[in-house]
């Protein structure tokens, strides 16, 4: 029996059932081993010979492939057709040779992009060798990110104590988002006016004209700069008379789109569907692996991480023949169309995205698949689809307006569709708008040249210029493919190690950075700028690919990269940590200490009338402190850690209190940020405080809310049963009722300030809530006992269980993908655990021994003395001076 070897559980399924009973399909579960996390794993000075390691689990499936193998005649070495499938199966292929389980085993490699019977069979009958040249730019790029990650980590840390690790494509992305946040802080908005006017034609039609021309002047951006002048223009307008001047228009043709990469199918998804480019990837390798559509599993699209526009011309064929017979020969251009791609490296650019079979409509498959991945394949669908679609034909028109002196002329723009050809099917993401906005979507009336027009209205509005967008994850790839820096299948763990090292966060779905990753970035940029440039690292992928293509030798590409890099390395760690601190401090000034209206010296010392304030370090990482420490202590906090209020750092005086005539303010501690009545004295060592719930902001709560917070806690009313009170107050974890020691919980609608007597009742009466896991849902019974297999999620994130048995998810995997035979696959590959070894000496001898252990403990508190160690001797007999003999 031959043994094919995959990556994942899913694709060995499927590709089992297409092979029959002469083979036997075994899944890696991805990579079998890598770098170990430790200095020295990759070895500069013997041409950059790397030391592997196997944990745990790959152990156990490298055992079970090798048991396979010995006694075969074919192993086939099947992973994904990729750099980083090549790399799988090298590392399989050498770990097998190590255990010698490979004599008189034929080895081949065979590759194909979609995960279908025909696919599948015709890999079968062209297999090849490995691709060393992949191997080898894998195992370049490896070494690069380790050798980055390891020697410049450790001075990160030593000289911005509290930041964490910089990696080589993360560093130049991070430095990408603090860049625009910078923009974004430095951006002045600028006021500008427009003035558009409602015209009547001679056939009763209405007309829109922008004001474009004024005195004989072609109208700038921001010529009408304020309300005067925009209103001075208004009544230029209004005491005049008006005629049309021209009439153009022109036909132009819109093109479809190419068939989607990985970063463009990354792009769509998050702007059409919401998905990151984490699901995305995710949803797309359930669809390629195989999906079961009713009695048969077939893989959905073709392989999802790809540079290549173009598709096989079977496929085109396929989309022809749909577009014609459901849309029409209209919709059929006379010849198919053929996309060239821009990808440098000819060796990982394959097909595009594509469904492997066209005619399986979104519709028919809603059934079979779950809603996110539904809508992942429509979207394919359709973009494969329109692709081969005729273009659409748009009439785009303008009548120039002017009026009888005053030299004053509007104009009017507007497209229609005149034919709408793939714009019937599918239309891209970012062109959703084009059609949609103040000018170009408008239909024009017909109007004669020397027609005129009677003015309605005149009616000005006030604009100013807006800071450029923060990225989002589509923008944000897409300018990485620009610059030419990652590659589309690192995109999505790039962006996912930015959030994990809280270097930047997620807000309404546009990334902003953290404080501790603008650090980075400065400390980078300052020190290291030449490996945070963006052509410099784009310069380093071009020759990463020529390595993939055979043109340029791996170790001198790393040889070159590393005598530089070590030379730099060594240069910084020679800095006092007082220099990187005022480099820091001068590229971050305007962010720690920004401008505002009051015209204050943002560094001056709030706490003394001398001092400066500026970065200082300590030893959980940078802050701000002032300049004539120890005189002045004064301090606040850099980096806000999580629990933290924003950049809040308080206090801030709220008023007073009409009660008790003491100040009222809101302060940041340790927990977060609290509300506190006056000051601690002598007879009030501690002040009233009450936490600030999470929903309020500490810069913008004020004196009335701030005194509501300081009722509590509140009587909501005495228990029907027992008599006594319940209160309502608001804790470290949130608000929540209390009576006769019983605690529950407010959320949702229920507060501490609006909750009655009778919904407290029934919350006391509920049971309490466990903090284990949940179960989100039962994916089947398992074959072999017929007890649940169920999705659960728990502190450390989803996993599947079973009797008891637990696994996690693996990467490929998300909670919406996982199915009854992925979980069996993940639970069998985990090993069971040993049962545990019992306690010698039965119940009662136990009893005794510990009874004397505690008469010990208390002989000793009586005694004040300690026990001596017992003498180095074999006699079995207590020393006489020991303390039992006493």
């Amino acid at each position: 029996m031959d043994v094919v070897i995959v990556e994942s559980p899913a694709k060995a399924k499927t590709i089992n059932k297409y092979l029959g009973g002469g083979f036997k399909v075994l899944a890696s579960y991805g990579h079998v081993r890598d770098l170990p996390a430790k200095k020295g794993s990759v070895d500069p000075d013997h041409s950059f010979a790397m030391t592997w390691e196997i944990d745990e689990k790959s152990e156990t499936r490298l055992r079970e492939i090798s048991k396979a193998v010995k006694g075969t005649k074919m192993l086939f070495l099947a992973t994904d057709p990729d750099r980083e499938g090549e790399a799988i199966a090298w590392h399989v292929l050498q770990e097998l040779m190590r255990r010698d389980a490979l004599d008189g085993v034929e080895v081949k490699r065979i590759v194909f992009t979609e995960v279908t019977p025909s696919a599948v069979r015709t890999a079968m009958e062209h297999p090849r060798d490995l691709d060393e040249n992949l191997i080898d730019a894998y195992r370049a790029r490896r070494a690069l990110d380790y050798l980055v990650g390891f020697t410049l980590s450790p001075v990160l840390w030593r000289k911005l104590p509290g930041s964490r690790s910089a990696g080589r494509v993360q560093s130049v992305a991070l430095r990408l988002i603090c860049e625009r946040e910078t923009e974004i802080e430095s951006f002045r908005s600028q006021e500008y006016w427009s003035l558009e006017a409602e015209f009547e034609t001679a056939g009763g039609k209405a007309l829109l004209a922008r004001l474009n021309e004024l005195e004989g002047r072609k109208l700038d951006k921001f010529d009408l700069d304020t309300a005067e002048r925009a209103d001075a223009a208004k009544r230029a307008i209004e005491h005049n008379e008006f005629h049309v001047v021209s009439v153009e228009t022109k036909e132009t043709r819109r093109h479809p789109a190419p068939p989607f990469t990985t970063s463009t199918l990354q792009q769509e998804a998050s702007r059409k569907l919401g998905f990151g480019a984490k699901r995305t990837m995710q949803l797309a390798q359930r669809l390629y692996e195989g999906i079961d559509t009713g009695g048969e599993t077939a893989g959905l699209i073709t392989y999802m991480r790809t540079d290549g526009v173009q598709i096989a011309s079977v496929a085109v064929e396929a989309c022809r023949d749909l577009i014609g017979g459901t849309y029409g020969a209209d919709y059929l251009p006379d010849k198919p169309r053929l996309y060239k791609s821009r990808a440098k490296n000819a060796q990982e650019a394959h097909e595009a995205i594509r469904p492997t079979d066209v005619t399986r409509r979104p519709e028919e498959l809603a059934g079979y698949l779950d809603s996110a991945q539904l809508k992942l394949y429509d979207l394919i669908w359709k973009r494969t689809l329109a692709s081969q679609m005729e273009s659409a034909k748009l009439e785009q028109a303008a009548i120039n307006v002017a009026g009888r002196d005053d030299g004053i002329g509007l104009r009017a723009t507007g497209t229609v569709i005149v034919f709408d050809g793939f714009l019937r099917l599918y239309q891209e993401g970012e062109d959703e708008t084009a059609l949609e906005g103040d000018d170009e979507a408008r239909v024009l009336p017909r109007v004669e040249r020397g027609e005129e027009l009677r003015l309605k209205a005149a009616t000005p509005s006030q604009h100013f210029t807006q800071p450029p967008p923060r990225f989002t994850e589509a923008s944000l790839v897409k300018r990485l493919e620009e610059l030419g820096i990652g590659r589309p299948s690192t995109y999505a763990s790039t962006l996912s190690v930015l959030q994990e090292r809280k270097y930047v966060r997620m807000e309404k779905r546009r990334f902003e950075p953290e404080d501790r990753g603008r650090l980075v970035t400065a400390f980078l940029v300052s020190f290291f700028r030449r490996y945070v440039q963006y052509d410099f690292t784009a310069r380093l992928e071009e020759e990463l690919d020529e390595i993939s293509a055979g043109q340029i030798d791996w170790t001198v590409v790393l040889d070159e990269f590393w005598k530089a890099f070590r030379e730099a390395v060594d240069e910084t760690e020679k800095l006092r940590v007082k220099d990187v601190l005022n480099a820091v401090d001068d590229l971050m000034g305007p962010h720690i200490f920004p401008l505002d209206a009051s015209g204050r010296d943002p560094r001056a010392c709030p706490s003394c009338a001398d001092g400066r304030l500026n970065l200082k370090l300590g030893k959980f990482g940078p802050f701000v402190g002032c300049s004539t420490y120890p005189e002045c202590r004064y301090t606040r906090a850099l980096i806000e850690e999580e629990g933290g209020s924003g950049k809040f750092t308080g206090p801030r005086v709220l008023g007073v209190d009409p009660d008790t005539n003491l100040e009222v303010s809101v302060r940041k501690g340790p927990y977060g940020c609290y509300i506190q009545l006056g000051e601690a004295t002598e007879e009030e060592k501690r002040p009233k405080r009450v936490s600030l719930p999470k929903k309020m902001s500490p810069d913008e709560i004020e004196l009335e809310q701030a005194l509501v917070l300081l009722s509590l806690p509140r009587e909501v009313g005495l228990h029907p049963e027992t008599g006594k009170p319940i209160t309502a107050d608001i804790g470290r974890f949130g608000p929540y009722i209390s009576h006769d020691g019983n605690n529950r919980s407010l959320g949702g609608e229920d507060d501490a300030f609006t909750i009655g007597i009778n919904r407290a009742v029934a919350l006391l009466a509920e049971p309490r809530k466990g903090r284990g896991s949940s179960v989100v849902r039962e994916l089947g019974a398992h074959p072999k006992d017929s007890k649940p297999v169920t999705l659960r999620t728990g502190r450390y994130g989803p996993y599947v269980n079973h009797a008891g048995k637990n696994a996690g998810l693996s990467d490929e995997l998300s909670e919406e993908s996982v199915t009854l035979e992925d979980a069996i696959a993940l639970l069998d590959a985990k090993p069971d655990k040993a049962p545990r070894a019992k306690r010698g000496g039965t119940k009662t001898a136990r009893k005794k021994s510990a009874a004397g252990k505690k008469s010990a403990t208390r002989k000793k508190a009586a005694t004040g003395k300690k026990r001596r160690p017992k003498a180095a001797s074999k006699s079995k007999a207590a020393p006489k001076d020991s303390p039992s003999d006493a």
